[in-house]
């Protein structure tokens, strides 16, 4: 049953985040600039104008409102900490952008593997993605890490995160979530399983990753909710057994692995899926999704470090999850990301 109240809440929530974001954005993007020049690149596809690019946002948006009001998911203000560490967030943030900017200038990506013990970490995870300090692998770097992204992405990371959770819901119809299992595939901060939880209270519910400190903020992120197993360890070698999980979830980690470690990861994950089971998978935009966007797409890795998403970017997604075992059903473009549903073959 249509919940208008749910619907308005999401909306209102909404418009305050893009709002919100979108002016840090603009005064970080500023005071970057005036720290050191932007790496000279110029994309040889298109580039959305604004226009287009808030017109895009304000879709999702809007869609994120309906699917609230719609009761596939319970409306959410906000998660944001409170007001007051947001807010200290926001100052370690800006305290922390002269040493991004001359690290982006320099092209040097190297604090992750000074910073922490990386001796059995794979090397492909021992460097600053985005230039952020510390990588994935500092105490630091998890508290800034939502923060940063959301910046990056106009308010619009959480929209784009729950736009999961409606091939979650629609699998879910007529099930009993108390005999459901789901393992979120490198769930950092615990973001995406915050929503999941919020949405099914009684579902068994498993987060994995390889950063300890990311980990810890998911533990904190989860509040007073029922907690979720959570498990430090390589998606390329996923602790559960064959065929325990009901539904599998991957949020923006594909990116960030080089192709070859993307085809265990997939196995990885086919493996540990039940036959029938669902497997949702939510990263960025690839090349041709809209073409009008391609030069965004070309320009990413070349501002953030980035390694492995130009391979990425023209990954043949359907190829690699049929070739495990995994059927592709759906695609959804979500503003800069993209959903897309397999079902583990029987």
């Amino acid at each position: 049953m249509a919940d208008p109240i749910a619907m308005a809440l999401q909306t209102a929530g909404n418009s305050l985040r893009v709002s919100w974001y979108s002016g840090i954005n603009w005064l970080m993007s500023r005071q970057a600039r005036k720290l050191s020049p932007a790496p000279k690149f110029t994309p040889t596809k298109p580039v959305p104008d604004r226009n287009e690019l808030f017109e895009d946002l304000r879709g999702l948006m809007r869609r994120d409102a309906e699917a609230a009001g719609a009761g596939l998911y319970p409306p959410e203000i906000t998660d944001e900490p409170r007001i007051w560490d947001h807010f200290r967030r926001l100052r370690a943030m800006y305290a922390d952008l002269p040493g991004t900017t001359e690290r982006r200038q320099a092209r040097d990506a190297s604090t992750a593997s000074a910073a922490a013990k990386t001796a059995d970490l794979p090397d492909y995870f021992t460097q600053d993605f985005h230039y952020q300090t510390g990588g994935y692998l500092t105490d630091e770097s998890a508290k800034l890490y939502d923060l940063q992204v959301e910046i990056l992405f106009y308010g619009a990371a959480a929209a784009m995160r729950r736009a999961s959770l409606r091939p979650i819901a629609e699998f879910m119809y007529g099930r009993d979530q108390r005999r459901v299992s789901c393992l979120d595939v490198a769930c950092g901060t615990g973001r995406l399983l915050r929503e999941i939880r919020r949405a099914y209270p009684a579902m068994a519910l498993t987060g994995l990753d390889l950063s300890g400190p990311y980990l810890e903020e998911a533990r904190q992120h989860m509040g007073r909710l029922r907690p979720a197993t959570l498990i430090e360890t390589n998606a390329e070698q996923i602790p559960c057994a064959d065929a325990s999980q009901d539904i599998v979830t991957c949020t923006f980690l594909f990116h960030e692995l080089p192709p070859e470690v993307r085809r265990t990861v997939t196995c990885e994950i086919a493996r540990v899926l039940k036959p029938g089971g669902l497997f949702v998978f939510l990263d960025s935009l690839q090349m041709g999704d809209k073409p009008g966007w391609d030069g965004l797409l070309e320009a990413f890795p070349v501002r953030f470090h980035e390694p492995y998403y130009r391979s990425y970017a023209i990954e043949d997604l359907n190829k690699l999850f049929t070739d495990a075992g995994l059927k592709p059903a759906t695609q959804e473009l979500a503003f800069l990301a993209k959903v897309v549903t397999c079902r583990k073959q029987e």
